[in-house]
């Protein structure tokens, strides 16, 4: 559920749920593969490119895998088991691949020294990004927990000493990407492009260029960027925005919006990571994050301003 400044792909979201429906877009000049299954899931739109049309037991297996996901994860589900650990305090046990989207946060936890948590889900919730989407806030909006404070992750099964909303939005798009990858890579698809509206996964030997959505003009670009054997994903602050000034990119440290950056892209190995530090770059110095991950960013600041990695293989234009 996670969220992005887009990479412009040639296809346009159809928000079903407001988890990820902030993304924006990093647009792709063309279709890269000859072979396209489109599909909504987890409020945003999907395509998966390839050579050849996937065969029907790919399509079955990913959709499986999909409802999955959103059945373990999403907090605006009554049947979740994130609804689950909201009501109830215990013990629970995740799916076993879990265990990398909780060292991920566990990992930006402390890179951000505590900004970036899993645990926004209630503060979010007192703001208006609730269940029904009523975007009114509550008269007290509620205070982020500490990780530490919390709950305890032992790799598989999370114990908490009282309900918890956690909300893997920062991350968990990306995190599903990453799984429907891997479903391809089984099915011994050698070359694909996963885009869930503008979160992106290549896989293969010849890649693409992706044009950096402007955050604030839709029918521009920031920049072009290529892409090649990684991800790209991305975040904004103005897609999933509300009320006097609230948005759903929160400091856990103070429970408030973030106000310096604006929109952020991040490449990197797997769209896991990738997701996750699009979200980081709002909260944390590149510095500090590159002692941790190896990727390239793009970052627009509030007053236009735009910054990047050195190593960045693409051309801004702003």
């Amino acid at each position: 559920m996670s969220t992005s400044t887009r990479s412009r792909s040639t296809r346009s979201p159809v928000p079903r749920s407001p988890a990820t429906a902030s993304t924006p877009r990093s647009k792709r000049s063309r279709p890269t593969l000859p072979a396209s299954h489109r599909f909504a899931a987890i409020g945003t739109q999907w395509s998966i490119d390839t050579v050849e049309p996937l065969g029907a037991d790919a399509v079955e297996e990913i959709a499986a895998r999909v409802e999955a996901f959103d059945r373990t994860y999403s907090r605006f589900r009554d049947d979740s088991l994130v609804a689950r650990i909201a009501a109830t305090a215990g013990s629970y046990a995740f799916p076993d691949d879990a265990a990398a989207l909780f060292e991920l946060y566990k990992n930006l936890y402390e890179a951000t020294d505590g900004a970036l948590s899993p645990l926004v889900g209630r503060t979010l919730e007192t703001m208006g990004y609730d269940r029904g989407y009523s975007l009114t806030p509550a008269a007290q909006r509620a205070s982020v927990p500490r990780w530490e404070d919390a709950f305890a992750w032992d790799g598989h099964e999370l114990s908490t000493v009282r309900p918890i909303m956690l909300d893997v939005g920062a991350a968990g798009k990306g995190y599903l990407v990453d799984l429907v990858g891997a479903i391809l890579d089984g099915h011994g698809i050698a070359g694909f492009v996963v885009d869930a509206s503008g979160d992106i996964l290549h896989s293969g030997s010849s890649p693409i260029r992706v044009g950096l959505e402007h955050p604030l003009d839709t029918t521009k670009a920031i920049g072009i960027v290529e892409l090649a054997g990684a991800s790209l994903c991305a975040s904004a602050s103005n897609r999933r925005a509300w009320g006097d000034g609230l948005h759903h990119i929160i400091d856990a440290t103070t429970g408030l919006p973030v106000r310096r950056v604006i929109a952020t892209w991040a490449i990197a190995p797997t769209a896991l990571v990738a997701d996750g530090l699009a979200t980081a770059l709002f909260l944390a110095e590149p510095g500090r994050l590159a002692q941790t991950f190896d990727f390239e960013f793009v970052r627009m600041f509030a007053d236009g301003r735009v910054d990047h990695s050195p190593t960045l293989n693409g051309e801004l234009f702003a």
